[in-house]
Parts: structure tokens; C-alpha cells; sequence
């Protein structure tokens, strides 16, 4: 089998090891708990501008702080990758990104006191929220740059 076939291959494959479709998920996955929450909180509520100006100190498990360090190092490894003419730092990022999300979205599907939405704390929900929409507005960033369209669902 030549190269190209296996590239080929990798590439359409709907798996981890695809890093497209791996970053992809994590946007889709992500617009999923948002559209989700509309059960949870009103229209007002999950504005972006309003998940923008809340407060993250409710944040406090280690996967929720990493990732929101990892997120506030977008803009200085933009420019970093531009300044030293490597776009494959942009697709390294995005792929930690995806991972570090993945990992709290299991996390969660594991331990209910770690899920984005909980009915019983709207406070928390709102500040995970919040990082889920960082998550969602970084990647889809990334993937423009990238040349890439981010997907609200995968199919």
C-alpha cells in the first residue's frame, strides 16, 4: 500500500488518531453541552457575552484549571507560530485543546459532581459553561486559522 493511500486512510478515519476529526469532535461535542443546557438555564444565561463575564473561581479540579491554562495561551502561541512561521504549533495546540476537554467531559460522564450542568448549582454550571464556550470559541479560532470548518455536530 502506497503512502498516500495510508494518509488517505488516516485522514477520513473518525477516530483519535485523525487529529482533524479528533479537534472537530471536541468543537462539536462542546456546541452540544451548550445547546444542551438551554434545559438547565435561560437564553439570557448562555449568552456569550454573559458566560464571557462570569466568574471562574468556581472552577477548582485540576482538569478544569489545566484546561483553562491551556486556553489562556492561545493568543501568545499565535503569535509565536506566525513569528516564527510554524502553523503546525496551531495544530499541536488544538490538538491539547480537544484532549484536555475529551478528558473532562469523561471525567464527568465518571463522577457526576464533575458533569458541566447540574441542575442543583447553577452557579458552577454557568463557570463550567463559561470554559465550555472558551473551549468551543478557541478551537473554532484554531481550525480558521487552519484553514478548517469547525462542525456543531458530527454526523
Amino acid at each position: 500500500m502506497c503512502l498516500w493511500t495510508l494518509i488517505s486512510q488516516k485522514v477520513q478515519e473518525q477516530s483519535k488518531d485523525n487529529p482533524v476529526f479528533y479537534v472537530q469532535y471536541a468543537h462539536a461535542r462542546a456546541a452540544s453541552v451548550l445547546r444542551n443546557a438551554v434545559d438547565s438555564l435561560s437564553q439570557d444565561q448562555l449568552s456569550s457575552e454573559y458566560l464571557a463575564n462570569s466568574s471562574l473561581s468556581r472552577l477548582t479540579d485540576e482538569a478544569e484549571l489545566g484546561l483553562m491554562r491551556t486556553l489562556a495561551s492561545w493568543p501568545r502561541l499565535v503569535e509565536a507560530a506566525a513569528e516564527a512561521h510554524e502553523p503546525h504549533r496551531i495544530a499541536f495546540y488544538l490538538g491539547d485543546v480537544a484532549a484536555g476537554f475529551h478528558a473532562l467531559w469523561n471525567k464527568g460522564r465518571d463522577e457526576a459532581s464533575l458533569r458541566f450542568i447540574l441542575s442543583d448549582d447553577p452557579e458552577l454550571t454557568i463557570a463550567r459553561l463559561a470554559l465550555v464556550q472558551g473551549v468551543k470559541s478557541v478551537i473554532a479560532s484554531g481550525l480558521a486559522v487552519l484553514g478548517v470548518e469547525p462542525v456543531e455536530e458530527m454526523r
